[in-house]
């Protein structure tokens, strides 16, 4: 198969483009900069010059008739401004789906786990998103690419990715977070009693799904990039702190505030979050190390 990859070139799109290659498609990576297109080529994709806010571009990608699916990870992270970035995630989706219309060719859109509600007992990929609150803007991409799926004749599917794809070369949140402690002097938690868990998958075994979904999704199915279903933030603070040789406090939701901006809307969170339903459908086997290995081992060096 050939699969044109936005955001190949960033830090999961590459390991997605590695991964398909690796397992005989081609790859086209949608590409805005030399060194973005060094990147690809590098990797032994082809890259094609456009942008997501290029929706010509994407057209003109897809028009040809040679490509025979899309996975789509590229994302304006304007975080300031959620409804533009999701609407320009829309309009991407939509002018993709709309160059393949009547195909039944797949389009794997990304997403997110951090969109599904907290419960203790953890959700799945049957749980319906949060429809209030800051994230819930972005569950209507996932309402459209199944809602394409059905009218234009595509694969839609959509793979919802732990909030910490961790791995070589990663500037994410683990990152971040390891940044504001350094600013910080000190490594912040929070504790008000209860466990805060986030999910985690390594970036590797994530490309592996995308490669697996690409291959054999169901139109309009959901699944879940999660290796580790929840890890305890408390314990992911103390291996950052312990790697980076600061100490790891626990503060209350108010401190939490002022110490880690952003994140201080998501530490709170219990994103407890089963994949079961993704492993036993698509044969999905994560084989990497885990988060907290991980950054003992790779990260803050």
């Amino acid at each position: 198969m050939k699969i044109f990859v936005t955001g190949a070139a960033g830090f999961i799109g590459r390991a997605v483009a590695s991964e398909l290659i690796a397992h005989g498609h081609k790859v086209l990576g949608l590409c805005r900069s030399e060194s973005s297109s060094a990147i690809l080529k590098s990797l032994g994709a082809e890259p094609f010059w456009g942008d997501i806010e290029d929706l010509p571009s994407l057209n003109r990608a897809l028009s040809g008739g040679d490509v025979d699916g899309v996975i789509h990870h590229a994302f304006t992270m304007d975080f300031s401004d959620m409804p533009r970035a999701c609407a320009i995630d829309r309009a991407a989706m939509q002018t993709m789906a709309e160059a393949l219309k009547g195909s039944g060719k797949p389009i794997v859109m990304t997403s997110g786990t951090l969109l599904l509600p907290d419960r203790k007992g953890g959700v799945d990929e049957s749980t319906e998103v949060d429809r209030e609150g800051f994230l819930a803007v972005r569950a209507q991409s996932e309402d459209l690419i199944q809602t394409l799926s059905g009218e234009l004749g595509v694969r839609g599917c959509v793979v919802r990715l732990a909030p910490v794809v961790h791995g070589e070369e990663d500037k994410g949140f683990v990152k971040m977070l390891g940044d504001l402690g350094r600013k910080n002097g000190f490594v912040a938690y929070l504790n008000e009693g209860e466990p805060y868990r986030w999910p985690a998958v390594h970036r590797r075994d994530a490309a592996a799904l995308f490669r697996l979904v690409v291959e054999k999704g169901r139109p309009g199915a959901v699944y879940h990039g999660v290796a580790e279903d929840g890890i305890d933030l408390k314990d992911l603070m103390n291996a950052i702190g312990k790697k980076m040789g600061l100490p790891v406090e626990g503060k209350s939701r108010e401190e939490i505030g002022s110490l880690l901006g952003f994140f201080a809307g998501i530490v709170g969170r219990d994103n407890l979050v089963r994949s079961a339903r993704t492993k036993e459908e698509l044969g999905w086997r994560p084989e990497r190390e885990g988060l907290l290995e991980d950054v003992a081992k790779t990260y803050f060096l």
